[in-house]
């Protein structure tokens, strides 16, 4: 897939804010600094189309982004952030919860995981929770360029490994650096792929 138009369509806290025009959307979520907006503009090929920051917790809102007018990727808050304010951190959990649950255009949800490290409890309870709920969902390790190949080999093997303690069949899985562009390529034509299957299912329906 080649991305020619990524356009900013709207920002909202919940399902009835979204964006009027329904098109298939696929989200993207993590832990604060997990590389998000890095991801989300490396595989859009724009440097500013989600604003990064050093500073975690930047999300608040789910942002919708109309790809070539056909599907929209949207960009939810991070989960996990530590030094957010209790009140504020169960805010964002009822914004995430209500967008992942209840809409009805969402086709895939990309959990993104820092390759560096074993997947932490936060990250498996929300994955835990999505499998409960029905959620389809595909993972992302991101920062791959941070180990090197050897060491990135291992510690993906071993987060797999931790996945089917919990789970019989593992997801989709991609590898992923937004300073080398590791990734881009899998993950959009994955996206690519569940387009097709939704073009040709709208077609029997006709």
């Amino acid at each position: 897939m080649k991305i020619t138009e990524a356009l900013f369509a709207g920002s909202s806290t919940r399902v009835s804010e979204k964006p009027k025009q329904k098109f298939p959307e696929f989200a993207f979520i993590g832990r604060s600094n997990v590389g998000k907006s890095s991801l989300i503009n490396m595989l859009c090929g724009r440097r500013r189309l989600a604003m990064t920051s050093s500073t975690p917790g930047k999300t608040r809102l789910v942002n919708h982004f109309l790809i070539n007018r056909e599907w929209y990727l949207v960009d939810l808050p991070g989960y996990g952030y530590a030094k957010m304010s209790k009140n504020s951190r169960q805010k964002l959990g009822q914004v995430i919860r209500d967008y992942v649950n209840f809409s009805e255009e969402l086709h895939v949800l990309f959990v993104l995981i820092d390759s560096r490290h074993d997947i932490g409890q936060i990250d498996m309870d929300f994955i835990n929770e999505l499998g409960i709920g029905g959620i389809p969902f595909a993972i992302i390790f991101t920062k791959a360029d941070k180990l090197g190949p050897k060491a990135l080999e291992a510690q993906i093997e071993k987060n797999k490994r931790q996945l089917l303690e919990h789970w019989e069949e593992l997801p989709p899985s991609f590898v992923s650096s937004s300073e080398t562009g590791a990734g881009r390529d899998e993950i959009l034509s994955y996206i690519e792929s569940l387009l097709e299957e939704i073009r040709k299912g709208r077609e029997t329906e006709a």
